[in-house]
């Protein structure tokens, strides 16, 4: 590994030789995007700023790592960071020369940007609580990141079609997804791992096919590479629309697929031995001192969104932060490193909903996290999930960002209760950055053409659902016009609250009333 790494840093060279070509418009904007992503950063819309996509496996951020990004915003200035729903941060807005100091400065803290972006193993996905959440199966997190470890280790010697998104959940709820990615660990009862794969959402979404369950945690290497070499066997190479592994379902069918998979697993297991065997990381830090004593935290209950969740170990809590959009203020990171630098063992964990999470405070750290953090989503809604948008992102349609902020401005006047109105999922485009597809409610962006006029529209999707067991992708039911969702959910808002019920129940009991007040939109 330690050659791998000075490998990767002296590919950074080439990295700022290609970005110096680019911004003297040397090189095109497609040409560029097929190198830079390699090394995790793209040129924004407009092609006169860069951004740049941390590599954070499981979405952990310990404080040396809070500390370097904390570092880097102060010193180059950098006013837009974005909490992705791949478990990352991006920074924004970068000049040539800062998003390559940033990405040579961030080996010295672990951070490795390589394969961040393009036709490449992504950044491995985890249940952001593995480890301290009550009711898990078993953490998962030590696998996740040997397979990190090994994923970095082929990013300089197999050449995919397209970019693999591996990931491990340690229960049903399933956050990363992991019945529908391109490879995915879901932890069992048992201790054991069902296996899925072929699976993504984005144009032509499918659901994963269980390619094996039941097996060893030491054994998931085995499956991984497998999977890299099923896909590099019979991914498509010509089709870039048709180079994700989802689409091998549809030309090998879902058996020829399973089996095209469990040939490959044979032939793999026959090989080197791969078998891993990870250390378990207990947190040993006692929070017991506080539980009944003056002063300690003692979680409030009711409401449908609470900051506050007591972990398996006693005493101790997750605290859930959510920056609206996934975008907070670039300075809040320095405010919560100061306040987490002298906390044992609490770091951060970054969730596919772009929730910021501390785990491991006691009582009295609670209160603190809780006043470092009081300007983030207050109820249910305003933990939706928005990707970077149209007015950054080169292929994105619209910005859904803005979409969002203005649909929030609206609602918040009608002070609706807690659990009114659920979290919606918006993408600028049909690629599901924004996760559109499982959403309660999703939209992704396009356009629509109105008495001979194009406006900025959203696709309305509905009633999915990323679960165990109750997976589903939301139905299209209608366009809507940009300008018009805050008048929507103002109106959906006032129903469900004039019931006194929460839309869950609402929708649950009479999905058409829903239709009836979304079809007044419809364009």
């Amino acid at each position: 590994m330690e050659q791998l790494l000075k490998e990767f840093r002296d590919d950074i060279a080439q990295f700022r030789e290609m970005t110096e070509k680019f911004y003297a418009n040397e090189v095109s904007v497609k040409e560029y995007k097929g190198f830079s992503g390699g090394f995790g950063s793209y040129a924004q819309k407009g092609g006169t700023a860069s951004m740049l996509r941390l590599r954070l496996p499981g979405g952990r951020i310990d404080k040396e790592k809070l500390k370097f990004i904390v570092d880097s915003i102060q010193e180059y200035g950098i006013e837009k960071v974005h909490v992705t729903t791949c478990q990352t941060v991006q920074f924004h807005n970068l000049s040539m020369e800062t998003v390559c100091e940033i990405m040579e400065k961030a080996f010295d803290v672990g951070i490795i940007t390589r394969g961040g972006g393009g036709d490449f193993p992504r950044n491995v996905m985890v249940s952001p609580l593995s480890g301290v959440e009550q009711g898990e199966y078993f953490d998962v997190m030590p696998y996740a990141l040997a397979v990190s470890d090994y994923l970095l280790g082929i990013i300089k010697t197999v050449k995919m079609p397209r970019k693999l998104k591996v990931c491990f959940s340690n229960s049903p709820a399933n956050e990363p997804h992991a019945t529908f990615r391109d490879l995915g660990f879901v932890a069992k009862p048992d201790g054991t791992f069902d296996v899925y794969s072929a699976g993504g959402l984005g144009n032509n979404p499918r659901m994963g096919v269980k390619v094996a369950g039941q097996i060893s945690p030491s054994e998931v290497l085995y499956y991984v590479k497998a999977m890299v070499e099923t896909f590099v066997a019979y991914g498509n190479y010509e089709s870039r629309a048709k180079a994700r592994t989802r689409y091998m379902q549809e030309t090998l069918g879902v058996e020829g697929y399973r089996r095209a998979y469990l040939e490959k697993l044979e032939q793999v297991k026959a090989g080197e031995d791969m078998t891993i065997r990870v250390s378990p990381c207990p947190v040993t830090k006692d929070g017991s001192e506080f539980v009944g004593r003056d002063g300690a935290y003692r979680p409030v209950q009711g409401g449908r969104y609470s900051r506050v969740i007591p972990q398996k170990q006693e005493g101790l809590y997750a605290l859930a932060y959510h920056p609206i959009g996934g975008v907070p203020q670039a300075s809040k990171f320095a405010e919560i490193y100061e306040t987490i630098q002298d906390m044992e063992e609490v770091e951060l964990r970054l969730a596919p909903d772009e929730t910021i999470y501390f785990i491991n405070l006691n009582g009295r750290e609670v209160e603190k996290a809780l006043q470092v953090t009081a300007d983030g989503a207050k109820n249910l809604f305003e933990t939706s999930v928005a990707c970077i948008g149209a007015s950054i992102c080169q292929v994105g349609l619209r910005d859904s960002q803005g979409a969002l902020a203005q649909i929030i401005e609206e609602v918040r006047k009608q002070d609706f209760a807690d659990g009114v109105l659920p979290r919606i999922h918006i993408s600028g485009c049909t690629s599901s950055c924004g996760t559109h597809q499982i959403g309660t409610l999703g939209f992704h962006g396009g356009v629509k053409r109105v008495n001979n006029v194009v406006e900025p529209a959203f696709t309305f999707h509905v009633n999915g659902s990323d679960r165990e067991g109750e997976e589903r992708f939301g139905e299209q039911w209608g366009v809507m016009l940009q300008k018009d969702l805050p008048a929507f959910f103002t109106e959906l808002g006032q129903a469900v609250q004039g019931e006194h019920t929460t839309f869950d129940s609402w929708f649950a009991q009479e999905p058409e009333k829903l239709r009836k007040i979304a079809e007044k939109y419809f364009v």
